[in-house]
């Protein structure tokens, strides 16, 4: 019965990471739309995250059925629990890359961005797709250097998703309502995507260490906007 358990253990690990990488792929495709007014990859992306909702359901009923069949304890236990919360962590992250991806079908053939903004949303981008990437490694080798990688990342889009913020209420901000509306949109999108995989990290990281850093996310919350997508 052990070795049935372990194995039921090892498959919700291996489904975790099955789902990270799909978000990994969805962010990456998501931010490519965004930026080239790509809608053909636009609704790739949206007609994909039907797949990472599935698995998430999927996975998360294995996980209750394990907790009520095997009635796991210690470590086992907080592996289960861990993966419930990081399965909705990851299904957070594949619905925020749709909803990119939305933005950027919606003023298709147009850009969402500003131009002025251009560099910061692809700067923006690129960390949320290395913060997709550290996820996987992190899900896949429990390495915490991956962990550490996260949160310096979140910092860094933390302090761009401000500066959108200062660049819409400067007095040289001429941008239409539809425009700006969508900047902000866009930006917080990116910038809580970032959040989810910090989410994780920190579940990770008690996993394996077994104590839970209330301070990890410090400067990394509170940012504008605060609150869940």
């Amino acid at each position: 019965m052990r070795k049935v358990f372990q194995a039921e253990l090892h498959q919700v690990g291996d489904e975790l990471i099955q789902i990270a990488t799909l978000v990994r792929t969805a962010v990456e495709k998501a931010a490519t739309a965004f930026q080239n007014a790509d809608v053909e990859l636009a609704e790739d992306v949206i007609a994909a995250d039907a797949r990472i909702d599935f698995l998430q359901t999927e996975l998360d009923e294995r996980a209750i059925d394990i907790l009520a069949r095997q009635g796991p304890v210690a470590s086992d236990l907080r592996m289960i629990v861990g993966a419930l919360r990081m399965s909705t962590s990851l299904e957070r992250m594949g619905d925020l890359a749709r909803h990119i991806a939305q933005l950027a079908r919606l003023r298709y053939p147009q850009q969402v961005m500003a131009d002025s903004l251009v560099e910061t949303f692809r700067e923006m981008a690129r960390l949320d797709a290395d913060i997709a990437g550290a996820v996987v490694e992190l899900l896949d080798t429990r390495d915490l250097t991956h962990a550490s990688r996260i949160q310096r990342l979140k910092v860094r889009i933390n302090e761009l998703h401000r500066s959108v913020f200062d660049a819409v209420a400067a007095p040289d901000w001429h941008e239409s309502p539809a425009r700006t509306a969508d900047v902000v949109l866009a930006s917080r999108y990116f910038e809580r995507f970032g959040d989810h995989g910090v989410s994780v990290s920190r579940k990770v990281t008690y996993l394996v260490t077994g104590e839970w850093d209330a301070d990890a996310l410090e400067g990394l919350e509170g940012t504008v906007g605060a609150g869940d997508a």
